[in-house]
């Protein structure tokens, strides 16, 4: 690759679903990346005002709390100028960002796919307008409970009837003012202790004026932390009383006209299941379609990782503070991680990942 080749080569600035940015392209995968990334996640802040029990930040110090510079951001943002989709969250709440309005303005002039999840505390209405002149597609509002008193013990503050109210608010005001975006979801984190939850989920967010619910499915690493562990995990140990649930809130979505999925943008059901019998990593297009920076510029396998291994010295691919992106994207640090997620030994954030842990 020459010194400018990322910068110079033409990614799709559309794709068919955004949701499946990661299936429509990198069909060839090799250790070298013949094209750059279609899709960067740039974690705007590491800062958050909950404590969740699902998140590794509530447990550990990740990296010192920062929010991302404006030059760091432009400084990745400008080395793809056709990226495709961009990501603006990681571990903390990007709502918290002051320039994040200004970030999304910058990434809709070039015509980028652009979303956040949100935990929605700060969705005030003097806020509603700017965020719909941004441009941004997708807002997607992690809520993980269907009641105050289940919220509180998930997300470690009492927050829900504020969401709730706020959520419900701004959606009332796209329609009083006409606006198509941002495209507004719901996500319910899947527990063993909140999926009973999902069919009062989805009238929860019929009543909001929300039409689409997401089943996130629980990543967490084999020490555990918090609620995030494994006995607490549906994948691959769905219990019929579960899949009933799921089965229940699917059809009354149907009746009121909310859109159930899950994560991978993938059915419920399937979402809980393994993929690949023998190498459930074996599909994962990740570290040939995107880019993973941290609020300091650390480049990270996926969004995945922070939740699945602890320590970020781990799986550090390079840093975008002292390195370009083509220096990075085909380092040895990130060819040598390829090359292990191409073996029968993946990298440690893989070795357990079925792929559709996350849109």
């Amino acid at each position: 690759m020459t010194d400018q080749m990322i910068a110079q080569m033409t990614v799709p600035t559309t794709l068919r679903d955004p949701r499946r940015y990661f299936e429509e392209v990198a069909t060839d995968r090799r250790t070298v990346a013949e094209t750059p990334p279609v899709c960067l996640y740039l974690e705007v802040t590491n800062r958050c005002n909950l404590l969740c029990e699902t998140c590794p930040r509530t447990f550990e110090v990740l990296e010192p709390p920062a929010d991302m510079s404006w030059d760091l951001f432009t400084r990745i943002v400008d080395q793809v100028p056709n990226v495709a989709r961009v990501v603006l969250h990681g571990v903390g709440e990007p709502m918290l960002v002051r320039d994040l309005p200004r970030m999304i303005r910058y990434l809709k002039d070039r015509g980028t796919y652009v979303l956040f999840n949100t935990n929605g505390t700060l969705m005030q209405p003097r806020r509603f307008q700017e965020l719909i002149d941004t441009g941004l597609d997708e807002l997607r509002v992690s809520l993980d409970a269907a009641d105050r008193e289940t919220y509180a013990k998930v997300r470690g503050k009492d927050y829900f009837n504020r969401i709730v109210r706020d959520v419900g608010k701004f959606i009332a005001y796209q329609k009083q003012v006409g606006a198509t975006t941002p495209r507004v979801s719901l996500w319910l984190t899947g527990m063993k202790e909140t999926v009973d939850q999902l069919p009062a989920f989805v009238r929860l967010s019929a009543s909001m004026g929300v039409s689409e619910v997401h089943l996130q499915r629980l990543v967490f690493d084999e020490q555990g932390y918090g609620m995030a562990r494994a006995e607490s995990s549906l994948f691959e140990s769905t219990q019929a009383e579960e899949q009933a649930a799921i089965t229940a809130a699917q059809a009354i979505g149907l009746a009121l006209g909310v859109t159930l999925d899950a994560s991978g943008a993938t059915e419920p059901g399937m979402s809980l299941k393994r993929q690949s019998e023998d190498q459930p990593w074996a599909t994962c297009r990740r570290p040939w379609s995107l880019m993973y920076f941290t609020a300091h510029g650390r480049a990270l396998p996926c969004c995945i990782a922070p939740f699945s291994v602890r320590g970020y010295s781990n799986y550090t691919l390079g840093d975008a503070t002292q390195q370009t992106l083509r220096e990075i994207w085909n380092s040895p640090a990130y060819t040598d991680f390829r090359t292990s997620l191409l073996s029968d030994v993946p990298p440690a954030p893989c070795q357990n990942c079925g792929m559709r842990w996350s849109l």
